[in-house]
């Protein structure tokens, strides 16, 4: 809501949001079933690993710009939430796939749509859109550092 407040001219385009900011910071722990060489690395068989999907959505080898929210990126991209692109992986991926993935891919954009259409919504004490700070909090979860204060009115 943060993001689509702070740059209305995007408000249908949901993927970016899932990519800067998912809804959990790391995936469900896996284990290695076998020895795994990654770049110079070796993870050894049995070893736990956690797979960081903020800094993937964040990572200058996958994403120009990465700190920059730019919903037109997806217009070229041919990625998809649903776990198959692996610089996209917002629900996990695979056997450990957030099984909650088909409900949140159908209620967010409702509920979010809903509460921008339904209101005007402007923010507090005259602080502009560009200068909303949209710095995290880092955790299991990724809340805003500072709450969002927006005020809605009746259309």
């Amino acid at each position: 809501m943060a993001e689509t407040l702070r740059q209305p001219e995007i408000m249908k385009k949901v993927q970016e949001t899932l990519r800067m900011h998912p809804p959990a910071t790391l995936l469900i722990p896996r284990k290695v079933d076998q020895d795994v060489e990654l770049y110079d690395y070796i993870i050894p068989k049995g070893s736990l690993i956690l797979i960081n999907v903020w800094a993937i959505g964040r990572d200058i080898m996958f994403w120009e710009d990465p700190l920059v929210f730019k919903p037109d990126r997806f217009r070229s991209l041919k990625l998809d939430v649903r776990g198959k692109d692996f610089e996209l992986i917002p629900f996990g991926s695979g056997r450990r796939i957030c099984p909650d993935l088909p409900l949140a891919l159908r209620t967010s954009p409702v509920m979010l749509g809903s509460m921008l259409k339904s209101f005007n919504w402007k923010f507090e004490a005259g602080v502009e859109p560009k200068e909303l700070d949209m710095e995290e909090k880092f955790g299991f979860i990724t809340p805003k550092a500072h709450p969002l204060r927006a005020i809605s009115s009746p259309l």
